[in-house]
């Protein structure tokens, strides 16, 4: 299972020193982990993800040349043809398309959007976009329809270890490649804390 470290600002080159597979920069500017400044020149096997909020197109493709992106998530209203220009445009840019969950979640508004992603982004639907702190009921992927490959997110911390372990060993993990933190491994907004993601690093190495 792969690890992406999400709202990076303070301190990315520590937490790149941990080798997770992405991080994330948040480029939406009301929240307390935007993304200004240069970025941190990262190892090569690290993806940068750039992530947006309802952003213009000319945003996006500035940002990611600007910054060297390996993907963008985005975690808006963006529609498929949305997507399918950023795709046109930036054929080698992964797009991750970010769909928030509460109690249920309807699959079928995914249909459109299989050709034009290559990671769909399942996180808590709360009053912000994201980093709201709280998990959604992991279940309701029991009923995921695609065989496209996911990141799960939505307030998994330090003391979601034993939901985890669950979650990895049932159908509904099938087709999730990745797991996003964020807020709970937080000192404060965007000031990641080392020794609680390296002892959680160590929890998702036993599936790969």
């Amino acid at each position: 299972m792969k690890l992406k470290v999400c709202g990076m600002n303070h301190n990315p080159n520590e937490v790149a020193q941990l080798q997770p597979d992405y991080l994330g920069f948040i480029f939406w500017e009301p929240s307390s982990r935007y993304f200004e400044g240069v970025m941190p020149d990262l190892p090569a096997t690290i993806k940068k993800v750039g992530v947006f909020v309802d952003a213009s197109l000319e945003d996006v493709l500035e940002k990611a040349e600007k910054h060297n992106l390996d993907a963008v998530q985005l975690h808006g209203h963006e529609s498929s043809e949305f997507c399918k220009h950023i795709k046109e445009n930036t054929p080698l840019l992964e797009i991750i398309k970010v769909f928030s969950i509460k109690d249920t979640f309807d699959f079928s508004i995914l249909n459109d959007y299989e050709e034009v992603c290559d990671y769909y982004l399942f996180d808590t639907k709360g009053k912000l976009p994201g980093g709201n702190g709280y998990a959604f009921d992991w279940s309701v992927l029991n009923s995921y329809p695609s065989t496209k490959p996911y990141f799960l997110s939505g307030g998994i911390g330090p003391e979601s270890e034993e939901d985890l372990k669950s979650f990895m060993n049932s159908p509904a993990s099938r087709h999730c490649k990745v797991i996003d933190v964020n807020s709970k491994f937080e000192i404060k907004p965007g000031l990641k804390n080392i020794e609680k993601l390296k002892e959680f690093k160590k929890l998702l190495s036993f599936r790969t």
